[in-house]
């Protein structure tokens, strides 16, 4: 039934017109060898519910498009900051890939005007949700991986991320974990959380800090950093790796 499906999303419409098709790609500066990818790559779920094409969505290719994106970021910041500890690197890791920075990037390439949607959920704003954008951004970096390869993808990828890589390496871009994780923990009812020093070395004008936080006497997440404030930051966002909430 799904193979039905896919063959009549084969021969529909991409989007009004391939203007808009062309349009994107030359934003993208790369040309699709397989255009159902692209256009799969920006099927939102309630579009194919809506036109019974069920399955037919960018769900799968956000799936691969997540990892692929991982390994070009974690590379990129594992050769360009040779400086930075693991803790340092997954915590910029964190930032660039999150949901509001993907988001970011979906506005500046304004990929919600190319998304094939369902009617309910286009009226309810979806071409502006975050969420739904940052899936697509994920998609998208899949589908240009399975119609090229690594080297390709990793060039555009740090192409249309790059104002929010340089952001985030400059610490333009900041994120405040610990009051994040105050809002989490209180809304789910899990207990108070707390901080504490549990190691610190090195000369006094060069010392880093290791912090743990916890919820009662459980760890939920340990950081480390250059001051207290950094390794509490560091250990938040652990905690909320941990719970889910960042990826």
């Amino acid at each position: 039934m799904q193979h039905l499906h896919l063959k009549n999303f084969e021969r529909g419409n991409f989007v009004e017109n391939n203007s808009q098709f062309n349009e994107l790609e030359n934003k993208l500066k790369y040309n699709f060898k397989n255009r159902i990818l692209l256009k799969q790559a920006l099927t939102h779920s309630s579009w194919s519910n809506e036109s019974k094409n069920i399955g037919v969505n960018n769900e799968r290719l956000e799936f691969l498009g997540d990892s692929v994106l991982s390994i070009i970021i974690s590379e990129y910041l594992y050769k360009k900051r040779r400086d930075l500890e693991e803790g340092f690197l997954s915590k910029f890791r964190a930032e660039i890939v999150c949901e509001p920075s993907l988001a970011k990037c979906a506005k500046e390439l304004e990929l919600g005007k190319y998304l094939l949607m369902g009617k309910g959920e286009e009226l309810t704003g979806g071409r502006e949700r975050d969420s739904i954008l940052a899936d697509a951004v994920e998609a998208l970096i899949a589908a240009i991986y399975l119609d090229s390869d690594l080297n390709k993808t990793r060039e555009i990828v740090l192409k249309i991320l790059k104002n929010i890589i340089d952001g985030v390496l400059s610490g333009l871009i900041y994120r405040d974990y610990k009051t994040k994780l105050q809002e989490v923990t209180q809304k789910m009812g899990i207990g108070k959380i707390n901080y504490e020093i549990i190691d610190e070395y090195g000369p006094d004008h060069n010392k880093t800090f290791v912090i743990s936080v916890k919820i009662e006497e459980n760890i939920i997440g340990t950081g480390s950093g250059r001051s207290k404030k950094e390794a509490e930051q560091s250990a938040a966002l652990e905690a909320l790796n941990k719970l889910g909430i960042i990826k």
